[in-house]
């Protein structure tokens, strides 16, 4: 028998996810629960690779297995397709196995051509129905297939409008539709040079590819490198028989959830519309009622639709995001999937479940994804001031948190001015998938018309980002770039400020705080720590940013950068008089001016973290960075340090390098200046011996030198440190321990971190640099050209946000076995970015690494992914 691409909704069931794609699995789960899906059949993940290895085609074999069930669909419907007199429509969606909500497009009234739509007015009774079908359908197929621009069907439908006097779409009659159909093909014919398909089989196999074309267009490959989401998954698509939330009063569609996706609530919480089809409450372009409003409008459907939610829920045991349609007063279930939540909603709903009954803490930790706390731990505005604030509107609450941003109005220009460090809010009339590039570095995105699960909404809670949706009031001028509100005209570059918790619009900048966070998280927080075996320590220069790491749960701080305590007015000019230095003593005397400072940063970082290891990495950067470049700039330092502006030119250039990052830097420093690593040694060895002295902790220092690629290399420098700090330890007469390790982020450390380790106590693998030699090029440098790779499917995620585990990965691996060979108790840790990222939080637990160190605000995201990549090497187990 030939390969099975395609099966029918009764065929599968919630656990064929990766063939059947998320909706298609849960399709046909809740056909086998008995609940009223209209019936149909799904095109598996596979066809869609196959398409792709196809050139893009589908072949013969997989078209006549869609047509074979197309029959099998008409008789379990008792309709046929194309035909006039009792037509079969359908709809055509696409179903990842992730959920990818608004990325992917959709098809519905597939089907009618002149022919049908007469047939379905005749058998509905309902001539303005069936034409309204069938000019969405010219519309959606225009769009989605033929890549035709929505925006000019919009402005047809506004000039019918007008023309009528109406301002509703609803208020147009049955000829005002056939006149609708009428001009969108005679646009379509205008603008492709053909008439519109009429073959309803043409269409649907056309429908199928566009579908399967979706998987690889610009906004679904972002929002898939956004989520570690990979290419060769392919997507699903589900052929559905239609039904009709637009044929009259007793109809309408929806979206609605199990629990509030915003706060976590438990109650039904979602929207619907009377006489609509599903793409009207997702695109946002009419105000819907609430559901709670159904239990008026039609009370035996309410019941119906809530009874089935709450069976859903206790099925799949987790809140559901549902889609609806009443076709004159009978429910069908579109579909449902675990919905989209906020941070803050999906801690709730972790924990209330739990209480309930219905899960338990293991697999509370695994619902809530680490990079959603993020949207906990970011600013609120500041209570005072927003009190004074003046609110010049107010939309829906759609996302929580708050925004304060520069106004633009396209995707295009958020892009662009983020890229030269604008903070943006995006004002758009509705969002569509073609802004997710704006939608994802804009502080917060304003709508004026959608509801609470329109595109902007649901894209919004997903990302973390503010969002207030639905603000009618405001009128938008894209030409002018303006919008006005309250009164008010606000201009492009204007500053605004929003909060998605209240849905409040102010037309000022407002300060923000920190976000504070208590109840749910700490109690779930406690369930992390509790399975997690990784410990977390933080990135910290300051005293400050120890004591935010600390507050959200770390456990040391693997990463102090020296070099950033030089910068400040009062350090710089000692650190510039050392460099300017063309002898031992004079450079001594000026670092014995920086010591004093160094050795104060030491003694404050070390109580906030209250007795926790410190990790302080000696000085890493090349010394040209602490030089100025501007000619006036130049003058000025060389009188302040009493040279001739001759004499530092001189300097400057004898610093230049070209490269920099692999030039005079890290542990080279030292080699070559010694002075250095023993004014260092100094401030470190004295800051500890005087915080325990006060009693409170006993410090063991973690000294760090960087950039070692050669054994002999670190053994120099280790010998200049013990020397040091064995004499000052002996001299204040405390019993103290210190430990002096290395940054393992030239590949040749990880080579030979077997030799390494016979000097080195510690390993910590800097990431950054590791993946910036493993893979030849810059950090700085690789966004101009990363943008190809992505495009042409070499790299799928950047692999500086993303540990690359083939590769840089494997040295990890190597090292972290080598090292371990020699000194069976060796510390190991990683300090890069990566160390906050879940993907390469798991990756570290499987290696057996002792910790991650990120940014302070990282640090509960790395505490819950170290958490669940313990409880999934658990379950892999067992």
């Amino acid at each position: 028998m030939s390969h099975k691409y395609v099966y029918l909704f009764s065929e599968g069931n919630k656990d064929m996810r990766e063939l059947l794609g998320g909706k298609g699995a849960n399709l046909a789960e809740m056909t086998k629960a008995g609940m009223p899906v209209p019936q149909g059949f799904t095109v598996s993940t596979e066809a869609c690779t196959q398409y792709y290895k196809d050139g893009r085609q589908i072949n013969d074999e997989i078209q006549a297995e869609i047509y074979e069930y197309l029959g099998k669909m008409e008789e379990i419907c008792g309709k046929k397709f194309a035909d006039p007199e009792n037509p079969l429509l359908v709809s055509v969606r696409s179903g990842a196995r992730a959920s990818m909500p608004g990325m992917m497009d959709t098809i519905l009234n597939l089907g009618l051509n002149d022919v049908v739509v007469e047939g379905l007015a005749k058998f509905t009774n309902n001539p303005r129905f069936a034409y309204d079908s069938y000019r969405r359908f010219i519309q959606m197929f225009s769009d989605v297939v033929m890549e035709l621009s929505k925006k000019r069907f919009e402005e047809i439908i506004d000039q019918k409008k007008a023309e009528k006097g109406v301002k509703l779409d609803t208020e147009l009659d049955t000829e005002d539709m056939k006149d609708l159909v009428n001009r969108f093909k005679a646009f379509y014919k205008e603008e492709k040079g053909e008439d519109f398909p009429t073959d309803p089989k043409v269409q649907l196999m056309e429908a199928v590819k566009a579908v399967f074309r979706s998987w690889d267009n610009p906004r679904a490959n972002v929002y898939r490198r956004m989520n570690e989401i990979p290419y060769d998954w392919g997507t699903a698509v589900n052929v559905q028989a239609m039904v009709f939330g637009n044929s009259g009063d007793k109809s309408g569609t929806g979206v609605a959830f199990t629990r509030n996706p915003a706060t976590g609530e438990k109650a039904l919480f979602g929207e619907y519309l009377i006489n609509a089809q599903g793409e009207d409450v997702v695109a946002g372009v009419r105000t819907p009622s609430p559901i709670s409003q159904l239990q008026q409008d039609m009370p035996e459907v309410y019941a119906q639709f809530a009874e089935i939610a709450g069976r859903l829920e206790k099925h799949y045991k987790d809140m559901q995001d549902m889609e609806f349609t009443i076709e004159n007063g009978k429910l069908y279930m579109l579909q449902t999937r675990n919905g989209k939540r906020t941070a803050a909603a999906a801690l709730k709903i972790a924990v209330d479940l739990v209480d309930e009954g219905m899960i338990d803490e293991e697999e509370a930790v695994l619902r809530v994804e680490p990079k959603q706390l993020d949207a906990l731990l970011h600013p609120q505005f500041d209570a005072e001031a927003v009190k004074k604030a003046k609110v010049i509107g107010k939309g829906l609450a759609a996302s929580p948190g708050a925004a304060c941003g520069k106004v633009v109005f396209s995707a295009e220009d958020a892009k662009e001015w983020h890229e030269r460090g604008e903070k943006v809010v995006l004002v758009r009339l509705e969002t569509s998938p073609e802004d997710i590039e704006g939608m994802v570095v804009a502080e917060g995105i304003l709508t004026v018309r959608g509801g609470m699960t329109s595109h902007a909404a649901v894209v919004a809670r997903g990302m973390g980002t503010c969002c207030v949706s639905g603000c009618g009031e405001i009128v938008v001028d894209y030409e002018k770039k303006q919008f006005t509100l309250g009164g008010l005209t606000i201009k492009e570059g204007d500053y605004i400020s929003i909060d998605g918790s209240t849905g409040n619009i102010y037309a000022q900048a407002i300060p923000t705080v920190a976000a504070s966070i208590s109840g749910d998280f700490g109690r779930f927080m406690g369930w992390a720590d509790k399975y997690r075996k990784l410990e977390v320590w933080t990135n910290a220069d300051t005293p400050r940013d120890a004591k935010q790491g600390r507050s959200f749960g770390a456990q040391g701080i693997g990463l102090c950068r020296t070099e950033h305590m030089f910068f400040e007015e009062t350090r710089i000019k000692a650190m510039r008089e050392m460099i300017v230095a063309d002898n031992t003593e004079d450079r001594k005397k000026a670092l014995d001016k920086i010591m004093p400072y160094q050795q104060g940063d030491f003694e404050a970082l070390y109580e906030a973290m209250e007795g926790c290891p410190v990790t302080i990495r000696f000085l890493d950067p090349p010394l040209h960075e602490f030089l100025p470049t501007k000619e006036e700039d130049i003058k000025e330092i060389a009188d302040e340090l009493g040279i001739t502006v001759a004499r530092l030119h001189e300097v400057i250039a004898s610093l230049h390098e070209f490269n920099p990052m692999m030039g005079h830097r890290g542990c080279r420093l030292a080699v070559s200046y010694p002075e250095i690593a023993e004014m260092q040694t100094t401030a470190v060895i004295n800051a500890a011996i005087n915080v325990t002295k006060k009693g409170q902790y006993k410090i063991t220092p973690h000294i760090m030198i960087p950039l070692v690629g050669e054994v002999k290399e670190l053994k120099f420098v280790k010998d200049v440190v013990v020397a040091i700090a064995d004499k000052i330890i002996k001299e204040s007469g405390i019993d103290m321990k210190y430990e002096v390790g290395t940054m393992i982020e030239i590949p040749r450390a990880a080579l030979t971190a077997d030799e390494i380790a016979t000097e080195a106590e510690f390993f910590s693998f800097g990431t950054n640099d590791l993946t910036q030699m493993t893979f030849g090029f810059s950090r700085d440098d690789a966004g101009k050209f990363l943008d190809y790779y992505y495009e042409n499917k070499i790299y799928e995620s950047d692999p500086f946000a993303h540990i690359d585990q083939k590769g840089v990965g494997k040295l990890v691996k190597m090292a972290a076995e080598l090292g371990r060979k020699t000194r069976p108790d060796i510390h190991l840790g990683i300090c890069g970015e990566h160390g906050g990222d879940p993907t390469s939080v798991e990756f570290c637990h499987n290696v057996g690494l002792n910790y991650v160190s990120c940014s302070p605000f990282r640090v509960p995201i790395a505490r819950l992914a170290a958490a669940q990549a313990a409880i999934k090497e658990k379950r892999a187990k067992a």
